[in-house]
């Protein structure tokens, strides 16, 4: 990985973005799209879409999600302390001790979640399901009134940043889902950009779009793939990695970090479009996994899939450990891996290219 791409990468990561709440991310990506799309616009929704070779007559849409699973203050007390309710899927469990940043209108301030010590707790009660509800975070405010000047209720949290590489090639961060699968799309629209300028035309119009809302409901994906109505979408986010103590690979598959990216088979993906990304892995000895997706994905390939008439859908998943917690886990490998693959599968499709499944 290049320092540029690395730059980026670590730029998405570093950028709060719970869902609803996207604008600065789009900001990030905007300023590096713009460098090879032909086209960059971002709706009233907030999703943000390149388009590269905009005349071409198919149309294959790429989607990651930009926003990332955060909290939402509810209630501030008389002493200062700020109650939460969860912007997507959080584990009350991973959050006792956990630093955070609360995201004003104004700007944004430190926060921390607070615990009883164990000293305090009686012995019947250790152990017992942590209830969100019961978690307070600490501002260092010590009345109402001194909190809300500088928070309010309303106001977004996220987990405060965090990266590290552990090792030469993971990388540890909150926030991988689904940053990591908008700086794959917006790769591989790179690589597509550069190889449509040395051949000059290409049946293909390629839209990269960084969808919002993915984690209260494919929001963003349903209302973007409405706009574009493409004929192709490829989905890329991550998937979680068998290969830990905390994952069993009876239940999930084996999936393992740096092997490659996963390709989904199941009735959320177009048949053909599944076989035309193992063909394309194997043709350029690009490394991959394949996993089941026995039912409708809870990706926004789900929600492309079902557009309008329906759309060839494919996903590409991005392994991952530790998933919706602060210290995520991905491959810098599987990235580029991934990003490579779909450019190059991208640059196979014709206009003789049929996907129907018969």
């Amino acid at each position: 990985m290049q320092k540029d791409q690395k730059d980026f990468l670590f730029s998405l990561l570093d950028t709060p973005s719970p869902s609803g709440f996207e604008s600065a991310i789009q900001r990030v990506v905007r300023k590096r799209a713009e460098k090879y799309a032909d086209t960059v616009e971002i709706d009233v929704h907030g999703n943000l879409t390149a388009c590269v070779n905009p005349k071409g007559k198919v149309r294959v849409m790429l989607a990651g999600h930009c926003d990332q699973i955060g909290l939402m203050v509810t209630h501030i007390d008389d002493k200062g302390f700020l109650y939460v309710d969860q912007i997507g899927g959080i584990d009350a469990a991973v959050l006792p001790g956990t630093r955070l940043m609360i995201h004003g209108r104004e700007k944004s301030i430190p926060g921390i979640i607070g615990h009883k010590p164990v000293h305090l707790v009686p012995a019947n009660d250790r152990g017992k399901k942590i209830e969100l509800s019961a978690v307070w975070v600490d501002i260092g405010a010590a009345t109402a009134e001194e909190a809300k000047k500088v928070v309010a209720v309303g106001d977004p949290v996220t987990f405060a940043p965090y990266r590290e590489l552990l090792g030469e090639n993971i990388l540890s961060s909150q926030g991988c889902d689904d940053r990591v699968g908008v700086y794959v799309v917006m790769e591989a629209m790179r690589i597509f950009a550069a190889e449509i300028k040395k051949k000059g035309s290409h049946p293909v119009a390629l839209y990269a779009v960084s969808t919002v809302q993915e984690e209260i409901g494919l929001r963003g994906a349903r209302t973007s793939a409405y706009g574009i109505d493409p004929q192709v979408g490829i989905a890329v986010d991550v998937t979680h990695a068998s290969d830990n103590p905390g994952a069993s690979a009876k239940e999930i598959g084996t999936v393992l970090l740096g092997q490659g990216p996963t390709i989904a088979r199941g009735p959320n993906i177009n048949p053909v479009l599944e076989g035309l990304l193992v063909e394309t892995a194997k043709k350029k000895k690009l490394p991959w996994q394949s996993i089941s997706a026995p039912r409708a994905t809870g990706t926004d390939a789900n929600a492309i899939q079902i557009n309008r008439a329906g759309v060839a859908a494919a996903l590409i998943g991005l392994p991952n450990r530790y998933m919706h917690s602060q210290v995520e886990c991905v491959d810098l490998r599987d990235l580029q891996n991934a990003a490579q693959l779909i450019a190059a599968t991208v640059l196979g499709i014709s206009n003789k290219t049929s996907f129907i499944p018969v």
